[in-house]
């Protein structure tokens, strides 16, 4: 397409922890990009995904939910979406239709540079047309604060180009910032440790995917294979054992799923290898969350 005028921006996308940001991420894109569980506060980091509409590039900032915590690695996590709402052009906030207005409440005290915001109402599928309406009229209180509200479902395929169209009027002209073909500015790595992430998350039980984190140490890209050597670190001997399971079951696992969906993303067979280390209390010493790329 030949564009006269482009649109470009950043569109930070917040919410409580279990929003569903990422799983509209991947929605937006068709990749997964993202990582997904259904446990809460999944996401760490921010993580750049580009989305191109007509004549303007939306990149769009992954964030963790916005959440209190005194551990060190969630207050990390809170930094990171500060941030992201901060150096942003617009925010997209994410309320799942069954939630109340407290956690829009809360962001709205956060939002100290009042960036503009639109909100999305998620998981719409999940209610009768009453009780959006509902919703909807409970959101009018604080039609002054959003510029737009637009109800979203990924399960009934919300027209993405309509989404896309209103995003897209309230970002600055602007030259593209990145190469229209580019899906995300992050590392192939990053991606890596992300999808062997979600694969703890969906193979271990509940306490593990917290205290758990990832280091790729090197990726060999062959022609028609990728090699990949990773570290599963954990806080204590016994999340060790956890992890690797009886006779190596459940570590088998975690590789299987991580492995076919690294194999989706990259069209080409994955030789994986994961080995699992103790680091005792990483999540709460800044230095070793500096030493795992949390960096304060």
């Amino acid at each position: 397409m030949s564009c006269e005028t482009t649109r470009a921006g950043f569109v930070a996308v917040v919410g409580r922890p279990n929003a569903g940001k990422s799983s509209l991420l991947n929605f937006f894109v068709g990749e997964k990009l993202a990582m997904v569980s259904h446990k809460a506060n999944a996401t760490r980091k921010r993580l750049n995904i580009i989305a191109m509409h007509e004549c303007c590039q939306m990149i769009f900032i992954d964030t963790p939910g916005i959440h209190e915590s005194e551990r060190l690695l969630n207050r990390f996590m809170l930094d990171e979406a500060l941030k992201a709402m901060g150096d942003a052009d617009l925010i997209l906030f994410l309320s799942p239709v069954t939630d109340s207005l407290e956690a829009y409440e809360k962001f709205l005290e956060l939002n100290r540079k009042k960036i503009p915001h639109i909100v999305l109402l998620t998981k719409t599928d999940e209610v009768s047309n009453a009780k959006l309406l509902e919703k909807i009229a409970q959101f009018q209180k604080y039609q002054d604060c959003f510029l737009e509200l637009i109800p979203v479902s990924i399960k009934k395929g919300t027209e993405l180009s309509t989404v896309f169209a209103t995003i897209c009027k309230h970002l600055p002209e602007h030259p593209y910032y990145y190469d229209p073909e580019l899906l995300t500015t992050d590392k192939m790595k990053d991606i890596y440790k992300e999808l062997i992430r979600e694969a703890i998350f969906e193979k271990t039980s509940k306490e593990i995917p917290y205290f758990s984190d990832v280091v790729i140490e090197r990726v060999e890209e062959l022609p028609d294979l990728e090699r990949i050597y990773a570290q599963i670190v954990v806080e204590k001997k016994s999340q060790k054992g956890i992890v690797i399971g009886h006779k190596g079951e459940t570590l088998r696992r975690i590789g299987h799923h991580a492995r076919k969906s690294i194999e989706t993303l990259i069209g080409k067979k994955t030789f994986l290898k994961l080995f699992v280390v103790v680091k005792p209390g990483w999540t709460k010493d800044k230095k070793s969350l500096e030493e795992l790329g949390y960096n304060f």
